[in-house]
């Protein structure tokens, strides 16, 4: 697949890394080329290019937002013409929300005019992303919205860089669940001093 991935920080460069190692190409949609941005450095070693925002949306079929959440409106009104694109929003508004959205995906669908909106890779650290092995078992993935299309490829790509499997979460009433999901994670790592080497599996009795 071809992937735009807005953001190149932690989370995005990592996931940009993960998915070009899976075969995908990787293209990077920056705010202004021509102005140092984060994860130059990361473009300049994996020959990742970086167009302008809608110039580097206009060039694949999914799309990956991976910038501080409060963000997502004002990025989701840069995209240009997205109707028949992928958005994967892995953002988290559990410390500070878009103006007047309770998630960054509700801020994303009422921006432009992408319907296919699910949010995936928000729920663990960028080192689970990166290695989601810990010995013989994998971690899991999660996946929450409306868009039957979104939710395969998000499920698609997470095995591709290693989880186990990707849940559904369901539908677009769960993009708060997610995030309150991804702060049970911040929590321990963070609050509770765990470690961000701590990841969630979901185990089934048989």
């Amino acid at each position: 697949m071809n992937i735009t991935i807005i953001g190149s920080g932690n989370v995005g460069g990592t996931l940009a890394v993960g998915f070009r190692k899976a075969g995908h190409s990787i293209i990077l949609g920056v705010k202004d080329p021509a102005l140092p941005f984060k994860g130059k450095d990361l473009a300049q070693e994996y020959n990742f290019p970086f167009y302008p925002i809608q110039e580097a949306v206009q060039k694949s079929e999914v799309i990956v937002i991976a910038a501080p959440a409060h963000f997502a409106h004002e990025i989701a009104q840069t995209l240009g013409d997205v109707k028949d694109k992928v958005i994967i929003d892995t953002m988290n508004a559990v410390m500070k929300k878009p103006a007047h959205y309770a998630n960054s995906s509700e801020a994303i669908l009422d921006n432009c005019n992408c319907t296919d909106v699910v949010k995936c890779f928000n729920t663990t650290g960028a080192e689970n992303m990166a290695n989601p092995h810990y010995g013989d078992t994998r971690l899991d993935m999660f996946v929450a919205g409306d868009s039957v299309k979104g939710k395969h490829i998000a499920t698609q790509l997470a095995k591709d860089i290693g989880f186990a499997d990707c849940f559904d979460f369901g539908g677009n009433d769960k993009f708060s669940l997610m995030e309150q999901f991804a702060l049970a994670w911040i929590n321990l790592a963070m609050m509770q001093k765990m470690g961000r080497n701590i990841g969630f599996k979901l185990l089934k009795r048989q």
